[in-house]
């Protein structure tokens, strides 16, 4: 194998150690349905092969299907969440084997295939990063899952940086253009193209994610029982759903506790919040006189180099995040301290804006001028409107090779079990 090919099959093996050790459960653990949000884990597991087998084996190499019956069982756009646990799912032993012979097969197909090609899917590795990256996403989901389950055993402390205190709470981005968005990332999602030049007014945006006790004040002055900083939709869900802090957060004495991953510990004050929906972070951002940021004022605060006039992979620059720029990857099951990544900085000195917690924004998921869908439209296309918003960041449970600055999330604005937070921003004052 050429150095390309290496590395691909490098990214494959370690998502699929990584997708392994989220299963070695008991199979009651993973069969079972630990909330109608969430797919039972053997869905999640045996549905990464069955995607790899459509892209890989079927779309980009012509070879016949393996198990053409369960295409239907594991079509994520067929069966809504709540209602694949009535379906006929593999056993954990039966998707266990599915993917693995799958997989034996895309490993054929790659040290065969010219990655300097015509074919869309071929160039550049594309279709291999799509399966990459879609097993690392479902991997994340079944994170959330895991800790919706209150199961212990996942709970990696790691060796995260300490955080620093001091510093500007903003950071100020002035007036202009930058380009939005990519053409030259060969892995990006056709959602984050094409690059497009967007004009943008002055603005402030916070430098770090909004911490657990600046939250916690906003809970304390009552900001979850005054429809004065949320909008008429969110105060309606407020109301309907009853919650009265961050999904996982309970009240002992004078005290926050949290429960992660089946343990009950002290909510740490110093780190971002996270479990928050789209509707709460825009009541605390109303509380605190500013607004969500745009989702094209997140990208150029985190991603545009005013000094060099061209957008970054990351806020840092090109070299790939490591230990001492951010938090990624499930090194810890956990945000890292506010302020522990100062060399992660981007060029508007904004900090913590890959890893940690996804970030919310105010923007709802809409193409780009002049978006075409590739390879299918349902990765896009049919998400675009006004029911998702925008996240953007990836968080401690996103692995490296899914986030860049330009990457997109999405997801209703009622979701918290997902590890989400936000920063604020607000205009330039005139």
């Amino acid at each position: 194998m050429n150095d390309s090919k290496e590395r691909i099959a490098a990214e494959l093996l370690a998502v699929r150690d990584r997708s392994l050790a989220y299963t070695e459960a008991e199979d009651d653990l993973l069969v079972r349905q630990h909330s109608p949000l969430m797919s039972p884990l053997v869905w999640d597991l045996a549905h990464v092969g069955n995607y790899e087998e459509l892209w890989v084996l079927r779309a980009a190499a012509g070879i016949e299907p393996i198990r053409p019956e369960i295409d239907d069982i594991y079509d994520a756009f067929k069966h809504p969440r709540k209602d694949r646990p009535t379906l006929p799912l593999l056993s954990p032993v039966e998707a266990r084997r599915y993917i693995e012979g799958v997989r034996g097969r895309v490993l054929d197909v790659l040290d065969a295939i010219d990655l300097e090609g015509a074919d869309p899917l071929h160039r550049d590795g594309f279709v291999f990063g799509l399966v990459i990256q879609h097993e690392h996403q479902h991997d994340e989901t079944m994170l959330a899952t895991l800790q919706l389950s209150g199961q212990p055993g996942l709970v990696r402390e790691g060796d995260l940086p300490q955080g620093r205190g001091g510093g500007p709470e903003e950071v100020y981005v002035p007036a202009g253009s930058f380009m939005m968005g990519t053409a030259t990332l060969p892995w990006a999602y056709d959602n984050e193209r094409p690059a497009h030049q967007v004009d943008l007014p002055a603005y402030w945006i916070d430098r770090l994610p909004v911490g657990n006790r600046a939250y916690a004040a906003f809970i304390e002055e009552g900001g979850y029982d005054d429809p004065r900083w949320w909008s008429a939709e969110g105060w309606q869900w407020r109301q309907r759903s009853g919650v009265t802090a961050p999904l996982f957060w309970a009240r002992d004495g004078d005290g926050w506790w949290r429960r992660r991953f089946g343990r009950t510990e002290p909510v740490p004050m110093d780190e971002p919040v996270q479990h928050v929906s789209w509707y709460e972070a825009d009541a605390y951002a109303r509380w605190a006189g500013k607004r969500l940021p745009t989702e094209a004022e997140w990208e150029k605060a985190c991603g545009w180099d005013p000094r060099a006039r061209r957008a970054r992979r990351y806020p840092w620059g090109e070299e790939a995040p490591d230990p001492t720029r951010a938090n990624l990857g499930h090194r810890a099951a956990r945000p890292a301290p506010l302020g522990a990544y100062p060399a992660g900085a981007s060029a508007y000195g904004a900090e913590q804006m890959v890893g940690d917690v996804w970030e919310w924004t105010g923007s709802w998921f809409q193409p780009y001028p002049g978006f075409r869908a590739f390879p299918y439209k349902e990765y896009s296309e049919v998400f675009f409107g006004q029911e998702y918003r925008v996240l953007r960041g990836g968080s401690w449970a996103a692995d490296p090779a899914a986030v860049r600055t330009t990457f997109r999330n999405w997801d209703y604005p009622i979701r918290r079990q997902i590890f989400t937070g936000f920063r604020c921003a607000r205009s330039e004052l005139v």
